[in-house]
Order: structure tokens, then sequence, then C-alpha cells
């Protein structure tokens, strides 16, 4: 598409979009969907400017940017699993470290939130790999 609006607002619609997502995984790694939504976001502000400018010209530049984010994120869902089984709980029990910083008070991190990471790189890879096969020519 040719539109010059459409180019200029998708140069900063993609970062404003980008950061919700990242806003959306942050938040939502204490309620569910957090990763999801998050990826979902991500994704759409890539094909946001594949409809912009040329979604060939995206595609070729990712080349196989969405199978290796499916892969690191299914990777890093596996990984999120290990923290409750060394400790001899059962699969996918939310296992937190807590990280005292000075002035801020604590810093909980937890196996879910890594979760929430992988399914967030997960949703990605496979929502610009859904879009780039419906650009695909036959």
């Amino acid at each position: 598409m040719n539109s010059v609006i459409l180019q200029l607002a998708a140069k900063y619609l993609r970062w404003l979009l980008l950061t919700f997502a990242v806003l959306a995984l942050l938040r939502g790694h204490n309620d569910p969907g957090g990763g999801f939504i998050g990826g979902l976001m991500a994704g759409l502000a890539v094909v946001y400017r594949g409809f912009a400018f040329d979604t060939f010209q995206v595609k070729e530049r990712l080349q196989n940017i969405p199978e290796w984010l499916i892969a690191g994120g299914l990777f890093i869902i596996l990984l999120s699993f290990l923290p409750s089984l060394f400790l001899g709980k059962t699969l996918m029990t939310g296992v937190w470290l807590k990280i005292p910083l000075p002035l801020l008070g604590e810093l909980k991190l937890g196996s879910p939130f890594l979760f929430d990471i992988g399914v967030f790189f997960t949703v990605i890879g496979v929502t610009l790999m859904f879009v780039f096969s419906l650009t695909q020519k036959r």
C-alpha cells in the first residue's frame, strides 16, 4: 500500500503498540492473559508495518524469526517448569524468588512470569507466521 499517512502512522504507532505489549506482559503476570495479550499486540505491531509498507519486505527482513520466536518461547515455557520440579513440588506450581532492593522494597520474580514470557514470544511467532502465510504468493 502506498498511503503516506499510514506509513507515517506506522512509524509511531508501532512503538506505541510494542510499549503497550510489554506493559500488558508486565501487568498480566499476576493475572491471566498477560503473555498472550502482550504477544498478540507485539505481533500485530510488526504486522501493522507490513500493512503500511510491504508485507513481503517485512517477511524477507524477518526470514526465520517467527520459527525462532516459537522455539525460544516454548523453551522458556519448559524452563518455567524446572523450579517446581527441583523443589519437589507438583508441575507448574509457582515458585517465587524475593530479592530485596534498597530504597524500593523487594522485587518478586516467579516461575509464572517466566511462563508468561515464553507465551509472549510463542504468540508473537505464531501471529507472524499466520499473517505471513496469508500473504504468501501461490
